[in-house]
């Protein structure tokens, strides 16, 4: 299965997630009105933003899907970095207003505990977007896609914010009527932290910015292959969900240019099949040589 393939069947992870998403928010933000509950409101905000942020996801896979042209001769792998970032402004905004909704319902004074039919419609959100984050984290794995992987932890928050949602309602029922709000204001603070991450790891991306740890382990591959002697440089960036490198490797200054030739095809078929990356650009030197080209 080619990468095209592998993001194709991406596709299917942010629809599921989207369903789950549309239902859930609908739930979420009719019971909490209707039973006056400001932790479940504002969990029901947070899922309108994981839509906004799955369908980011949704374009930007459809987007990488196309094949490199003349003014993307790497292809639109990126699309998928440039919608995430999108979607962390935007669920930065709707974080911002849930923490000072929250906020004024605290300082309110007085107010009805939420009914308690509103504890059981959080939980009951939590098992499905447990459901929904064992799917996502699956499919993400066997096609080792980075966005599917991120949408599925942001799965994974969203349960846990919805388990913290019931906490706050179930206090209430017992005359911690500030108990409710308070998870409200966890709820958004949950919502600007997620934001937050999405922003960073986008930006980080966007700059070419690449884990420094990964890095060492790329490196030490690369070391480990028969007739490398030492490695000059190497550089790595983040393409979408695939990883570039350019490497510079000093070898034996008799070999021949076939032998040099044969080093560089194993360095390349190494790093596909130990770390899944085929876009390696490997340049070959004589131990010694001064200056990289």
């Amino acid at each position: 299965m080619d990468q095209y393939q592998e993001i194709k069947q991406g596709e299917r992870g942010a629809w599921v997630s989207i369903g789950a998403y549309l239902v859930l928010s609908a739930l979420k933000l009719g019971a909490g009105y209707t039973f006056a509950s400001a932790a479940l409101v504002a969990d029901g905000f947070n899922n309108l933003t994981d839509i906004i942020a799955s369908t980011a996801v949704l374009i930007g896979l459809r987007i990488s899907q196309k094949p490199p042209d003349e003014d993307h001769p790497y292809g639109h792998f990126r699309a998928e970095t440039i919608a995430a970032l999108v979607a962390s402004f935007i669920m930065a905004t709707v974080g911002i207003q849930v923490l000072i909704s929250a906020g004024k319902s605290l300082f309110a004074g007085h107010r009805a505990a939420p009914d308690l039919l509103t504890a059981w419609v959080a939980l009951g959100a939590a098992a499905c977007m447990f459901g929904v984050y064992a799917y996502n984290r699956r499919l993400a794995n066997r096609i080792n896609n980075q966005a599917l992987m991120a949408a599925a932890k942001d799965n994974l928050s969203d349960a846990l914010v919805s388990i913290g949602a019931a906490v706050g309602i179930i206090g209430s029922q017992f005359g911690w009527h500030w108990l409710d709000p308070v998870a409200a204001l966890f709820v958004g603070g949950i919502i600007c932290k997620t934001a937050w991450e999405i922003f960073y790891s986008s930006t980080h991306a966007l700059t070419d910015g690449f884990n420094e740890e990964e890095l060492h382990t790329l490196r030490s591959t690369i070391e480990r292959t028969q007739g490398v002697r030492s490695i000059k440089d190497i550089k790595a960036r983040v393409h979408g969900s695939n990883v570039l490198i350019d490497v510079v490797v000093q070898v034996d200054p008799d070999l021949s240019l076939k032998e040099s030739h044969r080093i560089s095809d194993e360095i390349e078929r190494r790093m596909e099949r130990k770390h899944n990356i085929m876009s390696v650009h490997v340049h070959v030197e004589p131990l010694g040589a001064e200056g990289v080209n």
